[in-house]
């Protein structure tokens, strides 16, 4: 794959092939877009990332430049080399149709993350049930440090901000742009991204 920027429409996602070594640009075009990531072994898709295994090797809920992605079997999947947001979110699921009638009860259901991810992934065998928690790219989730209380709140996400990761693996990848309403500030943007 050249080093061209690809955009992903708005409320849209897509699955491509990311080989050990390689470098994957994560771009906000306007500003206030997240952007769910995941990935899978290309070898073996049922190693996929794992939030759990990352939270607990890093230590840490606040995932930025050095930070490692791990997967369900304890390997490192995707190192993060550049983060000029410091926010994003490793600790909700995908957005999904049951997701629009929980929390937008007066808005259309969309098929949201989840949807376009299983869709997206398809092709490469992974079935909708495998999809795991995404790291969420420019998600903007406080976690209240008395009472455990999550809250979302507008990315704070400037346009052209970046997220860059390197493949520490070879690696199939589903990516978004979000389609949830308060995920994103209530409007929705397109993703832009790069292998190099």
């Amino acid at each position: 794959m050249s080093a061209d920027m690809v955009r992903i429409e708005p409320r849209s996602g897509t699955a491509f092939k990311l080989k050990r070594g390689q470098q994957l640009e994560v771009i906000d075009l306007e500003g206030g877009q997240v952007s769910d990531l995941l990935a899978f072994a290309s070898d073996d898709p049922r190693e996929s990332l794992s939030n759990g295994r990352t939270f607990d090797y890093e230590e840490t809920i606040r995932l930025t430049s050095g930070s490692t992605l791990w997967s369900n079997r304890s390997n490192p999947m995707l190192k993060i080399t550049h983060d000029d947001v410091g926010s994003h979110d490793f600790l909700l699921t995908p957005c999904s149709k049951d997701t629009f009638r929980h929390f937008y009860p007066d808005k259309p259901v969309h098929r949201g993350c989840f949807g376009n991810l299983a869709a997206a992934l398809e092709p490469y065998g992974i079935a909708p049930d495998d999809i795991p928690c995404a790291f969420n790219v420019f998600m903007n989730v406080p976690v209240d440090g008395e009472t455990g209380k999550l809250s979302v709140e507008p990315p704070i996400s400037k346009a052209g901000d970046v997220l860059r990761l390197e493949a520490q693996m070879d690696l199939v990848i589903g990516l978004t742009a979000c389609s949830a309403y308060a995920s994103n500030g209530g409007t929705f943007k397109p993703i832009g991204y790069r292998v190099t």
